[in-house]
C-alpha cells in the first residue's frame, strides 16, 4: 500500500512538471511544428500517466488526481 502512495505522489509531482513545461511550450518562445511536436509529447506522457494511475487508484479517482495535479502546475507556473 505504501509502495502505491509514493508511486501515486511520484506520478502526481511528474504530471504537475509535464503539464508546466507544456505552459512554457504554449507561451514560449519557441513556434510552429517544433512547439506542437514538443506540447503533443508531453500530453502524451500525461496520458500514460493517467493509465498507470487508474492501475493505482481506479478511473475516477486518476482523473481527479490529473486534474489537481495540472491545476497544480498551473498556480506554480504562474510565479
Amino acid at each position: 500500500m505504501e509502495e502505491n502512495k509514493s508511486e501515486v505522489a511520484r506520478l502526481m509531482q511528474q504530471i504537475t512538471l509535464d503539464y508546466q513545461a507544456a505552459q512554457r511550450g504554449l507561451t514560449g518562445l519557441a513556434s510552429g511544428s517544433a512547439t506542437h511536436a514538443f506540447i503533443a509529447a508531453k500530453m502524451e506522457r500525461m496520458s500514460n500517466y493517467q493509465k498507470v494511475l487508474s492501475k493505482l487508484v481506479g478511473p475516477q479517482e486518476a482523473i481527479i488526481l490529473l486534474a489537481q495535479a495540472a491545476q497544480k502546475g498551473e498556480e506554480e507556473g504562474q510565479v
